[in-house]
């Protein structure tokens, strides 16, 4: 079911409960399982869609206890003459393969603290502690292309290196071993030739806290490993010596890169310190504070070079931009922002998502607001005295004021805004419109934090449409353009949709992407959890 400019009005309420099935384990499959077709797959797509997102969620009787602690699990639909195969395996991580032969959890996860071995003795388990930190390399967030590569990724310095034909797992790699990182996000940014650009934060000069953009470059005429040659290309400045900024994505425009640094922080000593001596996780690590407020960089693309302007708005917490683009002195930062300056994963532990309907949203309740923002941020703000709005684009109400004390206050525009309806994991027509002025933003829309329906947003006239169907949980819409399409919206989106009651459970759903009417269906006999991002290999 689609409908047109009531994205506040369609929802569903789920009392029956359906949505837990989405955070159970799931086995892996031996070989691919044949779709049954309802509608007719468009000839274009003979591709894959792949997938990541957690598969297990406890081992033995140790459950893991947040979203993001689910070991790896890569999902692939294929495409082919109009038929479709579904397959799906374990990333054998070393989180994974050293939890199967022990039977526990044995590398601390995001929100899932590992204890050292129960059966060693008192002074073995003690020493443990002092090892230093371990850090996990779970790739269950995203996959993506490096070179002629695809690796599975999470939010570490490790990404591991996987087949995406066969789906199984090839090598573990530490970008530590070529750049000074600390982590990079799971968003990064790819451009045509295949350069790939990505964000961390690392140890800059003097012991003090930055943040790196590394560019990867494309596949190498000799063959060799592009990650190989990877450098910094650009530094920017932390607002604190010790605490960085958690970074889930970052904004690229045709000239300049976008860095939004919020009020979440990371306590690198707690983080060091805690985890050495007494065992913590990574949530046990988080601090935020109102009054930090958010602060947005721009740097130069090429070549790199931080421009020292200081951008400020209140407080916010952010995980996905949507799109950036420049227009006649202006960077246009368009994002999905939570309200205030709580730590949204603070939210996300299984115990809420799969706590009963009416708890679900007693906890939304009371959690950060989601809402569409755009910010403006001129290139030259000394153009127009103090106190003016800056911003002279005929098109937004967003505003930008020069302070006394050379800091540039930024209001934003919204875009779109429902309560506990959030407009998530947003994809754009990459190819076409990325770093450039567009109009279309696809997301999947979350209802009290259970994902429920696909949206698409008009950003120029905020128009929406909703596609929904009962008891139904689709995951990010992936779009694939027509082959001979001109418009911007002319392509399918793709969702994998777990509906737990029908006779088939999940189904790769393919919709216009114009008006969110369905297309087709491919339907399998088996249920799959909940993924988070993922990609369309043609």
């Amino acid at each position: 079911m689609s409908e047109p400019n009531n994205t506040n009005n369609v929802q569903f309420e789920h009392p029956a409960g359906g949505y837990k099935k989405i955070f159970e384990t799931a086995d892996e499959i031996g070989e691919p399982l044949p779709a049954t077709i309802t509608g007719r797959i468009p000839s274009f797509l003979r591709g894959s869609l792949l997938r990541l997102g957690p598969g297990l969620f406890e081992v033995g009787s140790e459950p893991f206890l947040h979203l993001f602690d689910g070991q790896a699990m890569i999902h692939k639909f294929d495409f082919n003459n109009g038929q479709v195969t579904y397959l799906r395996k374990f990333v054998k991580t070393d989180a994974y393969v050293r939890a199967m032969v022990e039977k526990r959890v044995v590398i601390t996860e995001f929100g899932t603290i590992a204890y050292p071995d129960p059966c060693k003795n008192i002074f073995s388990r003690f020493f443990s502690y002092f090892k230093g930190v371990e850090i996990t390399d779970n790739c269950l967030v995203n996959v993506y292309p490096i070179g002629e590569d695809f690796y599975a990724v999470t939010e570490t310095n490790y990404m591991t290196k996987v087949n995406v034909d066969t789906l199984e797992t090839l090598k573990k790699v530490d970008m530590c071993d070529y750049v000074n990182i600390n982590g990079v996000t799971a968003h990064p940014h790819i451009e045509p030739d295949g350069t790939v650009y990505n964000i961390g934060n690392c140890m800059g000069k003097g012991a003090s806290l930055a943040y790196n953009i590394v560019r990867i470059p494309p596949t190498q005429k000799d063959k060799s490993d592009p990650i190989e040659k990877s450098r910094v290309v650009v530094q920017f400045p932390s607002a604190e010596r010790f605490k960085p900024s958690y970074v889930h994505s970052f904004g690229m425009t045709e000239n300049h890169f976008v860095f939004v640094e919020t009020p979440v922080k990371i306590n690198l000593l707690k983080f060091l310190g805690a985890w050495s001596v007494r065992g913590t996780n990574y949530m046990d690590c988080f601090e935020s504070d109102e009054e930090k407020g958010t602060w947005l960089h721009l740097a130069k693309k090429d070549p790199g070079e931080y421009i020292d302007l200081k951008f400020r708005t209140s407080s916010m917490g952010l995980f996905h931009h949507i799109n950036c683009y420049e227009d006649q002195g202006f960077v246009v930062v368009d994002l999905c922002a939570w309200k205030g300056y709580e730590f949204v994963y603070n939210y996300l532990w299984l115990a809420n998502l799969r706590a009963d309907w009416e708890e679900v949203k007693k906890n939304a309740l009371i959690a950060p607001q989601p809402e569409v923002r755009r910010y403006v941020l001129p290139l030259d703000p000394y153009k127009e005295e103090q106190g003016k709005n800056l911003v002279s684009l005929p098109y937004t109400t967003a505003t930008a004021v020069m302070g006394a004390d050379d800091t540039i206050w930024l209001e934003p525009e919204v875009l779109f805004s429902g309560p506990r309806q959030a407009f998530e994991f947003p994809q754009i027509n990459y190819k076409k419109n990325n770093g450039k002025n567009y109009t279309y933003a696809y997301a999947l829309g979350l209802n009290n934090f259970i994902p429920d329906r696909i949206c698409k947003l008009n950003v120029k006239t905020k128009e929406t449409w909703v596609w929904q169907e009962p008891e139904s949980y689709p995951s990010e819409p992936i779009f694939v353009q027509t082959p001979d399409g001109v418009d911007e919206d002319d392509g399918v989106l793709l969702t994998v949709v777990v509906a737990p009651s029908a006779v088939r459970p999940t189904y790769m759903l393919i919709l216009n992407a114009k008006d969110l009417s369905e297309i087709a269906r491919a339907e399998v006999d088996i249920i799959t959890p909940v993924t988070f991002h993922g990609m369309y290999k043609p």
